[in-house]
């Protein structure tokens, strides 16, 4: 006797549903909510949203010490396992300044075609600078932690990378000696990164929370004086998103940009919702080996690339931001002070450390400009907003650039480049 096949639970039934579907949908009900609670002043449902939203992502700060520390220890000690590894090293970074290079100067060139600080009509009066304002002697000095400790309690990320390098080299220098601790970073990692996975099948829910406050909190009453800036990062951001990165892959690479962008969505996509290019490594890493860049170059380019390679948080962002400031207050810039922008944010991109926000960033260049630090404070409200699109474009730029090392190496497999298949998020349970 042949028993009728049972009815798939709701669970099952999201499961099914493709992950993209999911966050899209988390997006549309997020803004519903919140706009809700904003029009009909419903407290209880505004703390709520902020709640989801500040979980999710106290959760995947939760994972960034021990993921960011194992992660390059073990890219660094798995160095010599991989061909001409110091030639792969030097041409990622200079593909990482290249592309940075480029990126701060369609942010410099948006930002003086639009003047996004004329006519905003925003009171500068009552606002305060930054309590950690940025500078570079604390960019310098607070790069070796005094205490290690601190370093990770305090996840300061900049200070963990450092170690993370320290500890990699040594183990490089010790050989089979040390075996046993590389043994432990790389079940250690393995660890973070399947927690981390659990994590990140929360999206859906985090994208809901986070844009539902955002849109509760603030609605559009902050975007219409800030209309321009905002246009301004977004329509940066996909220049070099799209734009930049597509002719680089195509005349650089001699690759098909649409293979790349069907292969890198996932982590593109996670990144716009999580606004976090540590949080998203793990998506990161997967989709730059789904794109047939070798995983023992990928393990060491994406770790460096998720902590340094910020062309929307360290380009984008500081360019336009500081000639919006500078408007604000009616300071002129000069071409020095342009050149100064671009060697910030070339060479400053370290400081944003792969968290939420750019801050840092934010007031490392304008510190160096000499521009009142107390503008970041007309900026922090829409940060959330601006900081989606930013995450992505720095997620993008952490993929594109192992592909273009890889394919210029002649060891991308243009097999799996041209067929980048499979849903990511299947493993995850």
């Amino acid at each position: 006797m042949s028993t009728a096949p049972t009815a798939p639970t709701a669970l099952a039934r999201l499961r099914r549903t493709p992950f993209w579907v999911q966050i899209v949908a988390g997006l549309v009900l997020g803004v519903v909510l919140g706009f809700t609670a904003r029009q009909y002043d419903v407290s209880w449902l505004t703390t709520t949203l902020d709640t989801i939203g500040k979980t999710f992502v106290q959760l995947l700060k939760l994972a960034v010490p021990p993921l960011v520390f194992s992660a390059i220890v073990v890219s660094i000690a798995n160095l010599r396992n991989v061909t001409n590894a110091a030639r792969l090293a030097v041409r990622t970074l200079l593909w990482f300044l290249a592309t940075s290079l480029i990126a701060v100067s369609i942010g410099m060139t948006i930002g003086l075609l639009t003047d996004p600080g004329h006519g905003t009509h925003l009171s500068t009066s009552g606002l305060k600078a930054p309590a950690d304002s940025g500078s570079w002697v604390d960019f310098l000095t607070g790069i070796i932690p005094t205490n290690i400790a601190d370093a990770f309690l305090k996840v300061n990320v900049l200070q963990i990378v450092f170690l993370a390098v320290v500890a990699g080299a040594a183990l490089l220098k010790v050989g089979e000696k040390a075996a046993p601790i590389l043994k432990l970073n790389e079940a250690l990692l393995e660890l973070v990164q399947t927690a981390l996975w659990w994590v990140i099948r929360l999206a859906p829910l985090g994208t809901l929370g986070l844009i539902g406050k955002s849109v509760a909190k603030y609605g559009w009453d902050l975007l219409r004086p800030l209309a321009t800036f905002t246009a301004d990062i977004y329509v940066g951001c996909a220049l070099v998103l799209f734009v930049v990165y597509s002719l680089l892959l195509r005349f650089a690479g001699g690759l098909n940009p649409v293979r790349f962008y069907q292969g890198a969505w996932p982590a593109i996509q996670l990144a716009f919702v999580s606004r976090s290019s540590v949080g998203t490594l793990p998506v990161t890493r997967r989709v730059t080996e789904r794109l047939g860049v070798p995983s023992e170059y990928a393990s060491f380019a994406v770790p460096f690339g998720a902590t340094t390679k910020m062309d929307g948080c360290a380009a984008i962002y500081p360019s336009i931001a500081a000639i919006f400031v500078a408007q604000v207050y009616g300071i002129h810039l000069g071409i020095g002070d342009y050149l100064l922008i671009a060697f910030v944010s070339v060479i400053g991109s370290a400081a944003t450390a792969g968290l939420t926000g750019a801050i840092v960033m934010l007031t490392l260049t304008l510190s160096t400009l000499g521009l009142p630090l107390e503008g970041v404070g007309l900026l922090l409200a829409i940060d959330p907003i601006l900081d989606m699109m930013r995450t992505a474009t720095n997620v993008a730029g952490q993929v594109v650039v192992p592909v273009l090392v890889s394919a210029r190496e002649k060891t991308l497999d243009r097999a799996a480049y041209d067929n980048p298949t499979g849903e990511l998020y299947d493993t995850v349970a």
